[in-house]
C-alpha cells in the first residue's frame, strides 16, 4: 500500500474507530505507537518467533512484540517498567492485544520472546523490510555515516580470539627479496563480500575511545553503533561493534549493505573516514564521496569547495538521529546483555524513529 494511502486510511477511519472503541481520546504517544506498528507490519514477522521447544505453543507473540514497540516509543528503562505500565494503561495495553491486566504475561515471558527475536534478528528484518518498502523506488540525496558510542552493563573481553596469521620470517629478508606488506582491514574489505566483511568486525564487548568535533576525548565500555542515515532523518542501515572499532572499518560494510536497500547519490562522512579504499568504493558504485580531510603528520587540512560544504552540512542529519535514539527511544538505558541482544533493543528505537520520520515526510 502506498504510505499516503495508508495515512490517510489511519487518520480517516483507524483512529477514529480506535476512539471509539477505546471510548476515550488517544494521547500523542498512543497514535506515534499505532503509527510505528502499522507501518512496521508486525503482523507479517511474528511467524519467525514459532515457538520450537517441547510443550504447549507459545502465545501472545505479537502482543508482545507490540508491547516491546511500546517500551521503545515510551523510552522505558526496563521490562518490568513496561509492565507497570501496561498494567496502568488501559488504553495501551488493549492496543497490545491484553484485555485486562491478568492477561499481561510474567516478565520471564517477556525474556524468552526478546531472546527469540534478538537470536533470529528480527528487528533487523523489519527495518530493513519498512526501508526497501518506502524508499527502494526513488533516488535518496545524501548518505550521512556516523557512529555513537554505546555504554553496556556487562563484563569487557579483553583478549578476542582472530583467525591465525602466518607466521613471519625471522631476520632480515634476503638480497632482492621483500617482504609482502599486510593490507590494512579497510584495503581488505574492498574485495570481499558483505558477509566477509561484517562477520571480520569484532562484536564483544570491551573499551573504546572517540574524540569529538570540539577535540575532546571519551571512553566508555560497551559497543559502538554505525549508522547510516538518509534524507529526512531516516535511519537506513545500522551495524553494531564492539567499541574499539575505528569507524573507517564499518564504511565499506555500511556501503554494502545500504546499496542493496536504496540507490543514493551522495556519501558524506567525517575525516575518521578519511582513506583511498573508502573514497575509491564510494567512486565504483557511483556514489560521489566528500569526506572531511584529516591531515596526518601535521599535515594542512584541505577545506571544501563552497558547494562540497554546503552538502557536508547535511551530515548533521545522522547526528539528530543519535540522540533521539539516545534521549527519547532507549539508547542509554540498556539492561541487556550480549551483543545480539544489545542490538535488538537499539533496533526497537530505530524501527521506532524511521516509522516517525517516514510519516512526518507525508
Amino acid at each position: 500500500m502506498n504510505l499516503l494511502n495508508l495515512w490517510d486510511t489511519i487518520e480517516s477511519y483507524l483512529f477514529p474507530q480506535l476512539e471509539e472503541l477505546l471510548t476515550e481520546e488517544l494521547n500523542k504517544k498512543e497514535r506515534e505507537f499505532i503509527q510505528v506498528c502499522t507501518l512496521a507490519e508486525l503482523d507479517q514477522f511474528v511467524f519467525e518467533l514459532e515457538w520450537k521447544r517441547v510443550g504447549r505453543k507459545s502465545k501472545d507473540r505479537l502482543s508482545i512484540l507490540k508491547a516491546l514497540v511500546a517500551k521503545a516509543v515510551y523510552n522505558l528503562d526496563t521490562t518490568r517498567s513496561l509492565i507497570t505500565y501496561l498494567e496502568s494503561a488501559p488504553t495501551l495495553r488493549r492496543l497490545c492485544g491484553w484485555e485486562f491486566k491478568r492477561n499481561i504475561p510474567h516478565e520471564s515471558k517477556f525474556s524468552r520472546v526478546f531472546a527469540d527475536i534478538a537470536n533470529t534478528g528480527l528487528c533487523q528484518k523489519i527495518h530493513e523490510h519498512m526501508i526497501i518498502t518506502n524508499c527502494s523506488d526513488r533516488v535518496i540525496g545524501h548518505i550521512s555515516r556516523d557512529s555513537t558510542a554505546i555504554e553496556a552493563r556487562e563484563k569487557v573481553i579483553h583478549k578476542y580470539v582472530t583467525k591465525a596469521k602466518k607466521p613471519k620470517k625471522r631476520g632480515r629478508p634476503k638480497k632482492g627479496e621483500e617482504q609482502p606488506k599486510e593490507k590494512a582491514v579497510v584495503e581488505r574489505q574492498f574485495d570481499q563480500s558483505f558477509k566477509e566483511n561484517l562477520s571480520g568486525l569484532p562484536t564483544h564487548c570491551n573499551k573504546g575511545n572517540k574524540r569529538n568535533s570540539n577535540g575532546y576525548s571519551s571512553s566508555w565500555k560497551g559497543y559502538k553503533l554505525h549508522i547510516d542515515c538518509i534524507d529526512g532523518d531516516i535511519p537506513a542501515s545500522g551495524i553494531l561493534t564492539s567499541a574499539s572499532v575505528h569507524d573507517s572499518q564499518v564504511a565499506i560494510p555500511l556501503s554494502q549493505m545500504s546499496k542493496e536497500r536504496f540507490t543514493n547519490l551522495y556519501d558524506l562522512m567525517d575525516a575518521a573516514y578519511d582513506s583511498p579504499s573508502i573514497h575509491q568504493f564510494s567512486l565504483s558504485l557511483g556514489h560521489v564521496p566528500i569526506i572531511d580531510d584529516n591531515p596526518r603528520r601535521g599535515g594542512i587540512k584541505k577545506q571544501f569547495e563552497p558547494l562540497e560544504k554546503r552538502r557536508y552540512n547535511e551530515r548533521s542529519s545522522v547526528e539528530r538521529v543519535n540522540s533521539y535514539l539516545k534521549d527519547s527511544y532507549g539508547g542509554k538505558a540498556i539492561r541487556v546483555k550480549g551483543h545480539r541482544k544489545v542490538m535488538a533493543h537499539l533496533m526497537f528505537g530505530i524501527i521506532a524513529i524511521t516509522a516517525n520520520q517516514l510519516f512526518k515526510l507525508v
